[in-house]
């Protein structure tokens, strides 16, 4: 599958570039350097549930996401996913920017395709019912990345390399898992794809 292809396949995509080698053992302290991120992402979590709530209800009247409302959740996502991409999957030293902005420097993003309309009746039913079956996939997933990451770790570590195999594993499971969330989080009725998508962008 090419980058193009992939990008226009879904409306959520994610980028993860390993642009140079993480150092040896910083690893070991991300978590620490990234405790003003969780803080302000536990406060950001909370407004974008109740943001998701107000989406619920706009979309099942006028089949639409306001645009600020969805601009802001997808904002909310893409920091999470480069906190995530920088103290789980490893894959840079750059300390992540504390922004909801799109930035196509930072090493790792998040986009999402604003949808014109939405279905009224999927609405109902999405965020449960029609995605039990990715929860029941994706419930394994988060054990899998921690063993991937502390592989990674301990390679860093003796090697001074990050085996790119096991990014492209890291990827694959951060992108099946983004994608039902931005599904769940009624951002598009696009089913997500049961796909292991091992690609960069």
């Amino acid at each position: 599958m090419t980058e193009d292809n992939v990008v226009q396949a879904y409306p959520l995509n994610i980028r993860g570039d390993l642009s140079s080698a993480p150092g040896r053992g910083l690893w070991l302290i991300k978590w620490f350097f990234a405790i003003p991120h969780f803080i302000v992402l536990f406060f950001l979590s909370i407004a974008s549930f109740v943001v998701w709530f107000i989406a619920w209800w706009a979309i099942l009247f006028i089949a639409r996401y306001p645009r600020d409302m969805f601009n802001f959740n997808v904002g909310v996502m893409r920091w999470m996913w480069r906190v995530s991409f920088y103290a789980g999957a490893l894959g840079t030293d750059r300390y992540p920017p504390f922004s909801l902005a799109p930035d196509d420097d930072y090493p790792a993003d998040l986009h999402v395709e604003y949808p014109e309309r939405l279905s009224r009746v999927n609405v109902i039913f999405k965020w449960w019912l029609f995605a039990i079956p990715h929860y029941i996939i994706i419930s394994f997933f988060d054990g899998l990345g921690l063993a991937v990451s502390i592989v990674t770790g301990v390679a860093l570590l003796f090697t001074g390399r990050y085996i790119e195999g096991l990014l492209g594993i890291q990827m694959a499971l951060n992108r099946w898992k983004w994608r039902v969330y931005g599904y769940t989080s009624l951002m598009y009725d696009k089913y997500p794809p049961f796909e292991f998508d091992t690609s960069t962008r």
